[in-house]
């Protein structure tokens, strides 16, 4: 029986190394300081130590490894990864806002290059940051997705849909390493009880 379980073992190593990456339910993607109401409201809290400084390490220049579900929230095993760059402008308007300008080569829906902006703006009386994105495909601004840091991890959500359904999106922003942080997002159909992330990045500075 051993002799039977270790060939079997490598037959399926063998087959594991010949898939694509695979697609799984995030397990460290849960909601913090953000709750569902009875009512079925997002209800978000600002973490107490939240702070308008909060984006300031992404300040620079940096180049970014990517990688993309193929497509999302249907069992999708395959991942595309591509290369992009990104210039952070720093603090703005005071220290309450962060702007940045993302470029990539790959475009799923064209073949012009993508651009994206964000704008981040920290609110001094609810102590939580907004998160807009606007690409230039559609040039449209998504659902600002809202939230804070509790330590170096920050958690941001928003409600939106997706192909007609409604679901719950989350940006995860991991600056534990500020010279390489990682952001991912993930959406949720069922209000936040499963997460498939479906697109990540991990950025490497340049320039400060």
């Amino acid at each position: 029986m051993k002799k039977q379980n270790v060939s079997v073992g490598i037959l399926l190593m063998s087959l594991f190394a010949t898939l694509p990456l695979c697609a799984q339910i995030a397990k460290d993607f849960k909601m913090v300081n953000a709750v569902i109401s009875p009512q079925g409201g997002l209800v978000i809290t600002a973490s107490k130590t939240s702070s308008a400084h909060d984006f300031d390490f992404l300040a620079g220049k940096w180049t970014m490894d990517n990688k993309r579900l193929k497509t999302r929230l249907n069992n999708c095993t395959e991942w595309v990864e591509y290369k992009s760059s990104d210039e952070n402008f720093g603090p703005v308007l005071n220290g309450i806002a962060n702007i940045d300008i993302f470029k990539t080569s790959y475009n799923q829906v064209s073949d012009k290059p993508y651009e994206g902006l964000t704008l981040r703006l920290f609110n001094p009386q609810t102590k939580l940051w907004s998160l807009y994105w606007v690409d230039s495909n559609l040039g449209i601004l998504d659902p600002p997705v809202v939230g804070s840091f509790e330590g170096p991890i920050g958690t941001f959500y928003c409600k939106d849909t997706f192909q007609g359904k409604p679901i719950l999106v989350m940006f995860k922003w991991d600056k534990t390493d500020p010279q390489n942080p990682v952001w991912s997002q993930a959406f949720s159909p069922d209000n936040g009880r499963t997460w498939e992330m479906n697109l990540t990045n991990t950025s490497h500075r340049i320039t400060p």
